[in-house]
This record gives structure tokens, C-alpha cells and sequence, in this order.
């Protein structure tokens, strides 16, 4: 596959995955591409930590259902991210950003404009919405054959200090790369986030995995082998919409935007 389709074809994955182990093959493709990666001084500040215990993976799964449930329930959530909720195409279209709900029951849809007062998270606990969406994300962690756990060194990694910024824009840049892999690999893979939402939730992940005190563990990735059609959950959204290059790229200073780019760029002939 082309490196730009590659870019152009990364999404993350919502769905479930196929049952099968990533084969170790191919799980050092992806670990020897992520190490890879640009760093500060070629410091390499990241880790990795490869989980497919099936014990571990059904405990880090209950955490992030739970987590999902409860920052769901107390509405902490929706207030955190309500800029990014989008409701309807048209304004998925305007905006070009954020989470299209374009998947919902049909009694929550006529009540989409109160997701963020209270009486709409009155409705959604009343619906059982929060533990739905928590039990249907508990399932799909539980149901990965692969975590990857991304640490970073601590001796990097010092909050307040340039280094921090070096090192994290350092695990960016390795992460990007085991995404855009998966993609060239069949595989999908998916950022679980929950349990950094609910306090005290991430220091029980950090200790089902053994993180020592030299490591910050940053993020825990769950990724599997994509089936060729994937049915999606009751409640679900999308993220395919990019901003034009005209809502994000300047020309000379910052009060000219680009003009002229927001059609797709052709690769052109290699010199």
C-alpha cells in the first residue's frame, strides 16, 4: 500500500476485533517501527509493554467499563467534552471536527439538544444509557487479544520542564507509527481512555501491569485483527470529517489563510 493512502485510510477502531493472537511477526513490526520514531537528542524516552494474558486483559477491561459507566453517570463526560459532540451532519459538515452521533436509540434521538443539562442526564440515567455504554466497552476490551501499555521514562519525562514536552512529543511521534502500520497489517486499534477519566482508576492499571516508579505509564492501546465487516454498536459515532487546509494551514502570517488546497493533494512522481 502507498505510504499516503496508508495516512489517508488510519482511523481508529470502534468495533469489535477477530479473536485471533497478532502474530508475533508482526507484533515486532510494530514495536521495531515505533522505536523508529524522532527523539529529542535520540533519548528513545518510550516503553512498551505487550499484554495478551487474558486474566490481566478481563481485569483492565472491568476498570474501563466501570470508569466508562461512572464518568458517563456523573456527568463529568459530557461536560469535559461537549465541544466535540455533533448531532447532525450538517453541523458535522460546517464544523469538520469533533464526534458525529449519527448511531442512537430511537428515544434518546428527539432529546440530543439536552445531552448537556440536567435533565438530559437525567434521561440517559434513567435510560441506563451510561451502563450500556460501559458493559458495550467492557466487551470490547475484554474481547482484544492484545493491549499495549506506553510508558515513558521518567528520567525524560519531568513535568515542568522542557524535557517533558520533548519526551511526549517523542511517544506521539512512535505512536503514530504503530497506527499508520496497522493499517498496511489488516489490523484496527483503539486508545482506552476511560480509566484516566475516574480517579484512582489508572493507579490500578499501572499496578496490574507492574509499571515501576522509573515509568509513567501514558496510555494503554487495545488492537486486534479487523473482521472484513464490522456491525456497529447500538450507540456509536464517527470521526471521518478532517478540517479543509483552508481552516488550518497560513500563508506568510497567521492572518492569511492557505487558499487553493482544500482539494486532495496528488502524490506526484518520486524524484
Amino acid at each position: 500500500m502507498e505510504f499516503v493512502d496508508v495516512v489517508r485510510r488510519r482511523k481508529t477502531t470502534n468495533g469489535p476485533f477477530l479473536p485471533d493472537p497478532v502474530r508475533e511477526e508482526h507484533q515486532r513490526l510494530l514495536m521495531e517501527l515505533a522505536g523508529r520514531a524522532p527523539s529529542q537528542l535520540n533519548s528513545q524516552p518510550w516503553r512498551f509493554v505487550i499484554v495478551e494474558d487474558r486474566s490481566t486483559i478481563e481485569q483492565i477491561a472491568t476498570i474501563s467499563g466501570e470508569s466508562m459507566t461512572e464518568a458517563m453517570s456523573n456527568g463529568t463526560f459530557f461536560e469535559r467534552y461537549k465541544p466535540y459532540f455533533r448531532f447532525s451532519a450538517e453541523e458535522m459538515a460546517t464544523r469538520r471536527d469533533g464526534m458525529l452521533f449519527d448511531r442512537l436509540p430511537a428515544a434518546l434521538r428527539p432529546f440530543t439538544s439536552q445531552v448537556f443539562t440536567a435533565r438530559g442526564q437525567k434521561l440517559m440515567n434513567t435510560m441506563r444509557v451510561p451502563q450500556k455504554l460501559g458493559e458495550e466497552n467492557r466487551r470490547l476490551v475484554a474481547g482484544s487479544p492484545m493491549l499495549l501499555g506506553v510508558m515513558l521514562d521518567r528520567a525524560e519525562y519531568r513535568p515542568g520542564e522542557l524535557s517533558s514536552f520533548y519526551s511526549v512529543f517523542s511517544m506521539g511521534a512512535a505512536m503514530e507509527n504503530v497506527w499508520l502500520a496497522t493499517v498496511e497489517l489488516g489490523m484496527g486499534i483503539q486508545f482506552v481512555s476511560f480509566p484516566m477519566e475516574v480517579p484512582g482508576n489508572w493507579a490500578k492499571i499501572e499496578s496490574l501491569l507492574q509499571v515501576p516508579d522509573e515509568l509513567e505509564l501514558m496510555a494503554v492501546y487495545r488492537l486486534g485483527y479487523l473482521p472484513e465487516e464490522q456491525r456497529r454498536p447500538a450507540i456509536d459515532w464517527s470521526s471521518h470529517e478532517r478540517k479543509l487546509p483552508s481552516q488550518y494551514v497560513f500563508r506568510g502570517t497567521c492572518a492569511t489563510p492557505q487558499a487553493g488546497w482544500d482539494e486532495p493533494a496528488e502524490a506526484g512522481e518520486k524524484a
